[in-house]
């Protein structure tokens, strides 16, 4: 399958200097880039099929953890910004259940794409991972399936939406709270946010819409699913460098097995 057929390149012409340079001006500006009806509708189509058809082999998980994704801290209480837990809870389907004729897999192999996606993140390179699970997800959130509020360790995430719930699962988040390169963690800003005493932002997401959000600063959650009808996410990861894998304890906590 040809990106052309996947990707609406009319409306979002990925391979134009000005409209990457573009792109990368407002990543940078805004912390998010929100590419409304990136994939065409007929793939997107394709992709939903997909997705339900493999949805009774999706792993499913409920966690326990801090916004940090960190371990517990003794040197602060329990109830401290540090080691407040909030649950997050997906199932999800690998790299490795992706068929090879999916039109997420023609667009994540596509270096058109890819080429796209480094010019705008300011990324030398773009490699997929080395192991054979966490290149191209699918994440699905039934009623009451949440992501709870956390900061990313990867600079940059890829996602588009497949199926949109009916009510609930709102993106939210609070863009700059920490500095993880100065070490600020800002403890009383994530305090304030989980007792309720701050309103985040919420960005509108629409199927077939492409998402980069830088969250590695900016703290973030899906909310629960107010609805029957499952969330379906499409996550895409490249690694700024070759032959890296997800750690095995990574693997087995999110996908409960290795390979």
């Amino acid at each position: 399958m040809q990106i052309s057929e996947i990707a609406n390149l009319d409306r979002h012409p990925i391979a134009h200097p000005d409209f990457g340079a573009a792109c990368h001006s407002e990543l940078n500006r805004a912390g998010v880039l929100v590419l409304s009806d990136f994939i065409r509708p007929e793939a997107l189509a394709a992709m939903r099929a997909e997705a339900v058809a493999v949805a009774d082999k999706a792993y499913f998980c409920t966690q326990q953890h801090s916004v940090y994704l960190t371990p517990p801290d003794a040197t602060f209480p329990s109830e401290h910004p540090k080691n407040c837990l909030v649950q997050s809870s997906k199932g999800c389907i690998c790299d490795d259940e992706i068929a090879a004729a999916s039109p997420m897999r023609a667009l994540y192999d596509a270096a058109v794409f890819r080429d796209f996606i480094r010019f705008v993140t300011g990324q030398a390179e773009l490699h997929p991972y080395a192991d054979p699970l966490s290149s191209i997800n699918i994440h699905y959130a039934n009623r009451g399936q949440e992501l709870g509020w956390h900061f990313d360790n990867s600079s940059f995430a890829i996602t588009f939406l497949i199926q949109k719930p009916d009510a609930g699962s709102r993106f939210e988040y609070i863009r700059d709270l920490r500095d993880a390169d100065s070490g600020e963690m800002n403890f009383d800003g994530v305090g304030a946010l989980l007792d309720g005493d701050v309103k985040p932002d919420v960005l509108a997401i629409e199927p077939g819409g492409l998402v980069l959000f830088r969250g590695r600063n900016s703290i973030h959650r899906v909310s629960p699913n107010e609805s029957d009808r499952t969330r379906i996410l499409a996550v895409l990861a490249y690694n700024s460098e070759p032959g890296i894998e997800l750690s095995e304890s990574a693997r087995k906590t999110f996908y409960g097995r290795l390979s």
